[in-house]
């Protein structure tokens, strides 16, 4: 009798899901948007009773609000960008945090901050061979770096999250890696920060009565992924991490693996929370930290610069001979220090029109600046 009541109640619920909120037209602020798809999703939040519920804005700018008791056997997302140009389909995949720490591949590909860019992001993929025609994976057993920041300023932000989320399982089938890392904006939203983030984002949750953060958050398939992502990773010789290392911060001695569980614990909590869970916590988040610090790339006085001992010294606590950073953005891909550091951030759309750098390939201990059209170019540096 119980298990028909809890059945009849799963049933009703999706009914109401189905009826109340399968079609309501997206509301627009200003007129200009409401010439545009305002495409967004999907998004996949879970229950505490296991029933999956599957949000998105469809290309007539209607919410498509669906729940299930069971998925579908063979069920995929569609995932279609703003203008309608790039469609794909992701099948939903177990999630494993990835190694912290692993050898180089024959290449890895390295670029950051895509920011909602889709049509950057595909172009520099593509021509590098990293993806076919149809979005799937073609990089064979190399690897792929993406640092950190793909939330705010462009209207693609989930294409981009659901692509990664794909190639990852695809790379990982054909004894690759795609590895995304976490960024500042990625701290910032999932703490309910959307000074950058576009109303249409916002727009949604509001529909749906709901704050942006709670389409993000722990119960849901890409916030449990990004929960899952680095936010330091060593491959090899060389150190990744979205803004720079301080010797501040490095001081405290903590390992990477701790850094990383830390930030896992902390990322969905307000700022008050990440101060009061711990001293590393609170240090994570800070000017010092991962996610903010300039000074590997910047010399002004209030980035508190980086000097060449503090480099050396950062090299050799993490037994590493290059830091890769992202956040900072460069008119090319530049290096510091000798080549020991490597900026690759560049403002994504402006550089791929005036076929500048947008990454680095690095195959051994030579780096490659690549671009979205031609062949990658040694990187040469003072």
């Amino acid at each position: 009798m119980k298990i028909l009541k809890i059945v009849a109640c799963l049933l009703f619920f999706s009914f109401v899901w189905s009826v109340g909120y399968g079609d309501i037209p997206l509301k627009q602020k200003k007129e200009e948007q409401a010439k545009q798809a305002p495409v967004d999703g999907p998004y996949v939040l879970y229950d505490k009773v296991g029933n999956v519920r599957v949000i998105c804005v469809d290309e007539r700018g209607v919410v498509r609000d669906s729940v299930y008791g069971k998925l579908p056997e063979g069920f995929k997302l569609d995932v279609v960008s703003q203008k309608g140009n790039h469609r794909f389909q992701v099948k939903l995949h177990p999630v494993e945090r990835p190694l912290w720490k692993s050898g180089q591949r024959e290449k890895t590909l390295i670029i950051s901050d895509p920011h909602g860019d889709l049509e950057s992001f595909i172009s520099v993929l593509r021509n590098n061979g990293v993806i076919g025609k149809h979005y799937e994976w073609t990089y064979e057993k190399n690897q792929v770096i993406v640092i950190g920041d793909v939330f705010d300023r462009g209207k693609d932000v989930l294409p981009i999250f659901w692509l990664m989320y794909k190639l990852e399982q695809e790379a990982w089938e054909a004894g690759g890696v795609m590895t995304f890392m976490l960024g500042n904006h990625e701290e910032m939203v999932l703490r309910g920060n959307l000074k950058y983030t576009r109303s249409k984002y916002k727009d949604l949750a509001t529909s749906l009565g709901m704050e942006y953060a709670d389409l993000w958050h722990e119960t849901s398939e890409l916030g449990y992924w990004l929960r899952s992502r680095n936010l330091i990773q060593i491959v090899g010789k060389n150190l990744f991490v979205h803004a720079g290392l301080s010797k501040e911060f490095t001081g405290m001695e903590n390992t990477v693996a701790e850094v990383n569980e830390e930030a896992a614990k902390s990322i969905f909590l307000s700022k008050k929370e990440r101060q009061e869970l711990s001293a590393l916590s609170d240090s994570i988040y800070g000017n010092r930290g991962p996610f903010w610090f300039r000074g590997m790339v910047k010399d002004e006085e209030k980035c508190r610069p980086s000097t060449p001992e503090d480099v050396d010294h950062i090299l050799k606590q993490y037994g590493v001979n290059r830091v890769f950073v992202g956040h900072t953005i460069f008119d090319d891909v530049t290096a510091f220090f000798d080549g020991k550091v490597v900026a690759v951030n560049v403002n994504n759309q402006k550089n791929r029109e005036a076929g500048k750098g947008r990454g680095i390939l690095m195959k051994g201990s030579t780096l490659y600046v690549i671009y979205d059209k031609g062949k990658p170019r040694k990187f040469l540096y003072q």
